[in-house]
């Protein structure tokens, strides 16, 4: 795996990037510091949704979370990962854990903490991010064991048991997933959070979820299998229903008057 130069043109007015972790293009992350704090910072790490097949770190941040988080004193960095059908979700979880080992690595030059890490995912990404944090086998590819982040943020997500979402998902959204996960029960369990949440785990998960029957019953069930191997878990219910509701939970979050900003900051602080 190819390492990545801090030196990068700029994201924004006052981010860098993008700093490459890998040798393919979308093998990419932004980077913003924190504005608020001195000396090395906690940092949040987003994993952008799109049915692993779409989606960028350009368009699928949200606005709200580069001012808010900075602001908070916290780093913010936003990953691009390989799609699919390029690319496998095996693999895409693999970027993931590799960006977050080239982060740490290069801890020192970003200013951040490498013992404060906390990763947030939305849609696809909160599956990804999911899966991270429950299979260890990820980050072990990097040398990383699950405490390498403080905890996991999911919002919306709707794979977390890649079967039952087949089984229930609509003709549109069933072709996604048959995309990502192909027909093979073997490959759907273990690529299912809810099956790898027995512990070991990321060391804490807050799961957040709209008013989205499959969202709610998956954001459920993940938080269920977690509280059985006795990993601690937050779960909140947003207000907002359907696809409307799962677009607003990422476009708003970091805004201070959207109701789960605050619920993200609280349960933020006590991880860092």
């Amino acid at each position: 795996m190819a390492g990545g130069r801090v030196e990068a043109a700029p994201a924004s007015a006052s981010g860098a990037g993008p700093l490459s972790y890998g040798d393919d293009p979308l093998q990419a992350v932004d980077f913003w510091p924190a504005r608020t704090a001195k000396g090395r910072t906690p940092l949040i790490i987003f994993v952008h949704g799109g049915g692993w097949r779409a989606g960028d770190k350009g368009n699928a941040t949200g606005a709200a979370k580069i001012a808010h988080y900075p602001a908070l004193g916290y780093a913010f960095a936003s990953v691009n990962y390989r799609l699919s059908p390029a690319a496998t979700v095996e693999q895409q979880a693999q970027d993931v854990a590799a960006a977050i080992a080239f982060l740490r690595g290069r801890a020192a030059d970003l200013g951040v903490d490498p013992a404060r890490i906390v990763l947030m995912g939305h849609s696809a990404g909160a599956h990804l991010v999911a899966l991270v944090g429950a299979d260890p086998r990820y980050l072990a590819a990097h040398g990383m064991k699950l405490d390498a982040v403080r905890g996991v943020i999911a919002l919306d997500g709707a794979g977390y048991d890649v079967a039952r979402q087949l089984d229930l998902a609509g003709p549109v959204l069933k072709r996604t997933y048959q995309q990502a996960f192909g027909a093979d029960p073997a490959r759907h369990k273990a690529l299912s959070p809810t099956f790898q949440a027995g512990a070991p785990n990321a060391p804490s998960f807050l799961i957040l979820h709209v008013d989205r029957a499959d969202g709610r019953q998956q954001s459920q069930e993940l938080a269920a299998a977690l509280r059985k191997a006795g990993t601690p878990v937050a779960l909140h219910a947003l207000a907002g229903k359907g696809m409307r509701g799962h677009l607003q939970i990422n476009r708003l979050m970091g805004d201070p008057d959207y109701p789960g900003t605050p619920i993200v900051d609280a349960w933020l602080a006590r991880r860092f």
